[in-house]
């Protein structure tokens, strides 16, 4: 029997936790029917190796945002194909870097060439307690995002003190006045939102995101065999957080063994993952291709053993 599958877009800035609370959500849901469709700037898709379960079907499309022109037609076929499936719930996790202000005109150009309509109960915003009065202030898609959402849900607020967070609440409360928002920490927070239809809490109008292929950011993988010190990653990791939104990847430690590294601004985060043929980083770049000489430079003084650069 054919079922109306939910469907729920997930946005917000670079590293405001998305794939964590995904990850949550997919517990919370845990015997449902549920399908993801995962979006990330670089090739290599980082969240939808962390996401891949037995569980949920995943669809991955990377290198750009499915709200630019670019990758928009693959969004829209990704949709009509996923309606095939008779999911209960698919979530749709745009990229960082993501401006979901024409995702009603993507529904609906989905709505067309589907086999059936979605029940669309809302977009998701991840606002980062720690960084996201900065963010905002410099990134129009961080304004973006608030702006058409349905939900802010404020993340990391485990790192933020109450002063904090009750800025950052007014900030979301000046771009949005009518969304709901919620606190989370560590993908911990009130899921009975899944119970609602979020689009009641609809404040702007669709409009041109601003994506394009023109201000799309530079993303740069790197690539090593054998092992490294932490302490040395660590050196290196740091040396880059002036220039890079974001860096994600697997890494093979000389003690601690494989490792998922996850850098948001200063915070430096490891924790254990399987092992994988080789280690990999993402850089997403705040200086464009100038930061490839960076990375090049800061690995020979931090590291010195031999790596590989990719776009």
């Amino acid at each position: 029997m054919s079922v109306n599958t939910k469907l729920y877009v997930l946005t917000g800035f670079l590293g405001s936790g998305k794939t964590t609370v995904l990850l949550e959500l997919l517990k919370q849901l845990k015997g449902h029917k549920i399908g993801v469709i995962q979006n990330e700037f670089g090739k290599l898709g980082i969240d939808g190796t962390i996401l891949r379960n037995d569980d949920i079907q995943m669809v991955e499309i990377n290198r750009g945002s499915i709200f630019c022109s670019c990758l928009k037609l693959n969004f829209v076929n990704a949709l009509a194909e996923m309606s095939k499936q008779d999911f209960e719930y698919l979530f749709v996790e745009s990229s960082g870097w993501g401006d979901p202000s024409n995702v009603n005109e993507i529904l609906e150009a989905a709505r067309v060439v589907s086999d059936k309509e979605y029940d669309f109960k809302g977009v998701l915003c991840f606002v980062d307690a720690v960084n996201f009065l900065e963010q905002v202030k410099d990134e129009e898609t961080t304004y973006r995002q608030l702006k058409h959402c349905h939900l802010a849900i404020i993340t990391k607020t485990d790192l933020a003190d109450e002063e904090q967070i009750q800025k950052v609440t007014q900030q979301i409360r000046d771009i949005n006045p009518v969304c709901e928002i919620l606190i989370s920490a560590n993908g911990q927070m009130d899921y009975s939102f899944l119970r609602k239809d979020l689009t009641i809490y609809q404040w702007a109008e669709s409009e041109e995101t601003t994506n394009s292929v023109e201000n799309k950011p530079k993303s740069i993988f790197l690539e090593y065999n054998g092992t490294v010190e932490k302490s040395k990653l660590d050196r290196f990791l740091q040396s880059l957080t002036p220039d890079a939104y974001r860096v994600k990847g697997f890494c093979r430690l000389e003690k601690e063994g494989w490792t998922q590294i996850d850098v948001v601004e200063a915070l430096i985060d490891y924790k254990p993952s399987e092992e994988f043929e080789k280690s990999q980083l993402v850089f997403i770049s705040k200086i464009g291709p100038a930061i490839i000489k960076k990375i090049f430079s800061s690995w020979q003084e931090c590291v010195g053993t031999e790596m590989t650069l990719k776009n």
